[in-house]
């Protein structure tokens, strides 16, 4: 959001405090805490970057501008003293999931260990670009941390600590790949940047085991329905999609994430809107027919949403 953008929003909000017949200090808190959150606080607006955290283990998803804030976090443990060891992995390589990596300052320190994960082969090629003149001062070779470079055999389960981890083939124009997390029999499926070509299980195949018994499963919304068919081959997907798949299998939590950049926190918050309307269109129709099978909990995704398992 622009700051002529939010001086507006700002603006508007004080207006609509006056108009419903605020006046007081205490009702500023009531006031804000009723607006949905479009007209509070927003969607938030930097690229993707999870964080996947157990008692002992630290993973990340994705280089995206998101992982900017995360590195300086992150100074205020080992990787201040360059005694880090970092685990990311990358889904692709599109610019919005890297953009964020020469701005990690954990990078920087002498000492801390990058060990760095993807199932495409061409990932030192990728960082030796991002940190190569003329698009970025400092070359690969000059970072100050430890680079190590691991190749991931597609479907194949590995152990990051007491995480276990597993890569499955996204539907992307490139190579695009999702990962399950297991831990303790609870099991998280990060699945984004995928336009959700192949649905049903006979079409998903090898691939179907990312969306079965999980608990917590992150999907691509960035597009309306109508947009999806505007944008074929793009590589991302409308909230439907992945709600019909949650609810055929059973996943018990969704969260929507990977919003268009050039949407506006109303838009998104229509697209959530129009993807409740489906929701329970078909929860309706369902019930009618007996066929209702376990609450599936959804929402929109935020920047700095934080989810325990």
């Amino acid at each position: 959001m622009t700051p002529v953008a939010l001086e507006k929003h700002v603006r508007d909000l004080f207006h609509d405090f006056f108009t419903r017949g605020n006046s007081s200090d205490a009702d500023v808190e009531r006031f804000l805490t009723q607006n949905p959150r479009h007209r509070f606080g927003g969607y938030g607006g930097n690229t993707p970057c999870i964080e996947v955290k157990s008692s002992q283990q630290q993973i990340i998803i994705d280089g995206g501008s998101g992982i900017r804030p995360l590195g300086y976090e992150m100074m205020n443990g080992p990787c201040s003293k360059g005694t880090g060891e970092v685990h990311i992995l990358f889904t692709h390589f599109h610019w919005d999931h890297l953009i964020g990596l020469p701005f990690f300052t954990p990078i920087f320190i002498p000492g801390n260990t990058i060990h760095v994960y993807a199932v495409q082969p061409d990932l030192p090629e990728v960082f030796k670009t991002v940190f190569r003149k003329p698009y970025f001062p400092v070359p690969l070779d000059r970072l100050g941390s430890k680079i190590v470079y691991h190749q991931l055999e597609p479907r194949k389960a590995f152990n990051i600590g007491d995480i276990t981890v597993a890569p499955y083939q996204l539907d992307h124009p490139d190579p695009c790949w999702g990962y399950r997390f297991e831990k303790n029999k609870k099991v998280f499926s990060h699945c984004v940047d995928t336009e959700c070509i192949r649905v049903t299980r006979a079409q998903l195949g090898e691939d179907l085991a990312l969306y079965q018994n999980v608990d917590l499963m992150i999907f691509d919304a960035q597009y309306t329905l109508m947009e999806t068919i505007e944008k074929v081959n793009w590589g991302h997907a409308a909230a439907s999609l992945g709600l019909d798949i949650a609810m055929r299998e059973g996943i018990k939590k969704v969260l929507f994430m990977h919003h268009d950049p050039a949407s506006s926190n109303d838009k998104i918050a229509a697209a959530e809107a129009q993807a409740r309307r489906y929701f329970d269109s078909v929860t309706r129709d369902a019930a009618k027919v007996g066929d209702q099978g376990p609450p599936l909990e959804w929402s929109f995704a935020y920047e700095g949403m934080i989810l325990e398992l």
